[in-house]
Parts: C-alpha cells; sequence; structure tokens
C-alpha cells in the first residue's frame, strides 16, 4: 500500500511500505491509550495492550528501514524484546539503558518516535535511514550523545552499571536496563547487581529485563536449554525478590516448534492477549522495583521475531542485505503499518513519560553537585 502526500505524516517520509488498517484498528485505535496531559497507560486497559503491540511492530519496521538502507547493522535482538520495550515505554518508563550495543537500531527507532531525534536535525524517516551509521550521525553502537539515550552501550556489562547509578541518584525513578542472554554468559553483570544489593539493599529502582531469545549473537546462547523453573531458580539464588518472566510460548496457537517462539505470526486474539500479558508483567516489575524489592522482567521470544529472518540468521545484516533484497522487503511488509496507526503510535511516543525522552530522561539535565 502506498499513501498519497495528503493522508501520511510528515514523518513518515521515507517509508516505503504502508500496511492497511490493522485488525482491530476501530475498536482499539482510534483514540490515543495516552491521553493528553498523562504520562502513561492504564495496564488494564486492552486498547493500551493493543497500542503497544502497534509500537512494537513500529519499532520493528524502522528497525529493517534504517539498517537495510545502509546494508548493515543488527536487527534480530532487539526485535525479540520489542514489546517488553514497548510496554514500560507505554507505562510512563523512558530511563532506559541497555548493556547490549547491538539493540542500538532499536534504540534509535524509539528515539524517532517520541521526536528526541529532532535534537539532532532528524525529521524524516529518509532522515533517520541517512544518518544511519554515518559521521556526525547514529553510530552503529548505542552513544550517550544522541539525544534521549543515557549511556552508551557495548561491549557486554555496562549496562547495569548505568542503571544501578542512575537509582542510587534518582529515587523513585526507574531506570530499566535490557540485559542480553548472550550477554548473560559473562558473570560480571549478576556479580555486579549481587555487590550492589549488598552494599545499597535498599536502592531497588532499577529493572535487569533478560531478552531471552536464545542466542547469542550468531550462537546458541550459554542459557538457551534451561527451562524456565531453572532460569527463575537462577535469578532467585543470586538475590532476586520477585522473578516476572514472559514466554510467548504460552500463547502460542500456530504450533511453531522449538522453546522460543515469534508472537508476531499469532492469531489476533492471541496477540493481543500476549500484549495484555507482557503489559501487566511489565506493569507488576516495575511496581515491584519501585517498591524495595530486587526484581527482574524476563521476556523469552525467538530471536528476530518480526524481522527478515529468525534465530541466528537475524542478527545482523550483510551486504546483500539492501532494501531491495526480498527478505528485507518481506520483513518490513509483515510489520507495515498504516498512516493512521503511525500518528497514533507516535502520538502515544511523545505523550509518554510527559514528553521527549531528550526532554525528561535524567541525563538530560545538569545535576547540582551535593
Amino acid at each position: 500500500m502506498t499513501a498519497t502526500s495528503a493522508s501520511m505524516p510528515a514523518f513518515c517520509e521515507g517509508i516505503q511500505y504502508f500496511g492497511q488498517q490493522p485488525q482491530g484498528f476501530d475498536q482499539y485505535g482510534k483514540t490515543p491509550a495516552i491521553a493528553p496531559g498523562s504520562k502513561a497507560v492504564d495496564s488494564t486497559d486492552p486498547a493500551a495492550a493493543y497500542q503497544t503491540l502497534l509500537y512494537a511492530d513500529a519499532l520493528r519496521y524502522l528497525i529493517l528501514q534504517m539498517t537495510g538502507s545502509k546494508a548493515s547493522g543488527h536487527p534480530g535482538g532487539f526485535a525479540s524484546q520489542a514489546e517488553a520495550y514497548a510496554a514500560l515505554v507505554m507505562l510512563g518508563h523512558k530511563n532506559f539503558v541497555t548493556e547490549v550495543g547491538h539493540h542500538a537500531p532499536g534504540f534509535y527507532s524509539a528515539m524517532f518516535l517520541d521526536k528526541s531525534l529532532e535534537d539532532m536535525g532528524i525529521q524524516t524517516v529518509q532522515d533517520l535511514r541517512d544518518r544511519f551509521r554515518e559521521r556526525h550521525g547514529l553510530l552503529g553502537h548505542l552513544s550517550g550523545q544522541i539525544p534521549g539515550l543515557l549511556a552508551p552501550a557495548g561491549p557486554l556489562g555496562q549496562g547495569q552499571h548505568f542503571a544501578m547509578a542512575g537509582a542510587f541518584l534518582h529515587p523513585g525513578v526507574l531506570f530499566p536496563c535490557t540485559i542480553g542472554d548472550g550477554g548473560l554468559g559473562e558473570p560480571y553483570i549478576m556479580s555486579a547487581i549481587a555487590h550492589f544489593n549488598t552494599a545499597y539493599p535498599t536502592v531497588t529502582n532499577f529493572l535487569p529485563i533478560l531478552v531471552w531469545n536464545g542466542y547469542s549473537q550468531e550462537h546458541h546462547s550459554m542459557v538457551s536449554l534451561k527451562s524456565n523453573q531453572a532460569m527463575t531458580d537462577y535469578w532467585a539464588a543470586h538475590g532476586f525478590a520477585e522473578v516476572v518472566l514472559i514466554d510467548a510460548k504460552d500463547f502460542d496457537d500456530q504450533n511453531q516448534p522449538g522453546d522460543y517462539v515469534d508472537s508476531t505470526l499469532f492469531s489476533f486474539e492471541q496477540r493481543l492477549a500476549f500484549g495484555q500479558a507482557i503489559l501487566a508483567a511489565a506493569d507488576k516489575a516495575a511496581q515491584s522495583a519501585l517498591g524495595g524489592k530486587l526484581t527482574v522482567l524476563i521476556i523469552k521470544q525467538l530471536k528476530g521475531a518480526g524481522v527478515h529472518a529468525r534465530g541466528a540468521k537475524s542478527h545482523n545484516l550483510y551486504a546483500h542485505h539492501t532494501l531491495d533484497n526480498p527478505d528485507i522487503i518481506a520483513g518490513m511488509q509483515s510489520c507495515a503499518l498504516s498512516p493512521e496507526a503511525w500518528d497514533l503510535v507516535r502520538t502515544n511516543c511523545e505523550r509518554a513519560g510527559g514528553g521527549p525522552a531528550s526532554k525528561t530522561v535524567v541525563t538530560e539535565f545538569v545535576r547540582p553537585l551535593p
């Protein structure tokens, strides 16, 4: 589907593929789930869950459109946790950090959607494509110099340090931190959290989010064979009082093989149920962390969910993965949104947390010395 210039929001310039009006839009998508003057959704609102899924698909689309424009970048990792990221943002939590440098395209897409990147002259999707992996643009790995982003990411193990430091300095503010299951193979992530919790047991307002997709870059992760119970026990053994795990497999109605599945392939009803469960789990985990419990949120979903490939092949693009590549085209078309849906997603993203991340997150302000 192509959109006319009259029907297309200006920021959508550079989007190659638009979708039809998504199923359920008339019921759940006519009004932004984040009302004017509000900062977050009601986690029990079905419309909020539906619009969280639209946000997740928007992130997936932009990741492919942006990385495909340079035949370079890493789509698969962020795609597997797009619903969890989207849920926490829709709940008003934008002080995000990560230890996964390869998730950069997803974070850049999120900063574009909430207008943060306008601070560096990125107004449209075409600008996003042009500035990706360019000097004075959007680097291959995250940089804390990008408007709205709190810290750099990569090599492994940095993210939780920034999250814990932020939590210590800003009581009452949640600092979610995504951690890849490949990164979990490194010992210092858990040991760092354990040391911090021993020194500052009352500072729990940081939230590790384990992206459990079965793969570390292009091979299986060390924890890929753990059962859900074993993974829960692992975090509990490291002192976590609350382990909130959402497994996409529990909602699968397409008989996908293996322990890791792609929620974007579910029926509409089951995908909405998954979205509602993710939103509820994210809210539960956030409130637990803010309420004094050492908490982790785990999303278990196949690497590459909803993009150009699944599993190990989704990790990065190669030279042939241009915007003319059939797999890239099919991936973009599978998660393409209508112009109205794009407008809805952007409205929610801008309102979430009280405004663009570049205007609201803690690193965008000078902190007075004590």
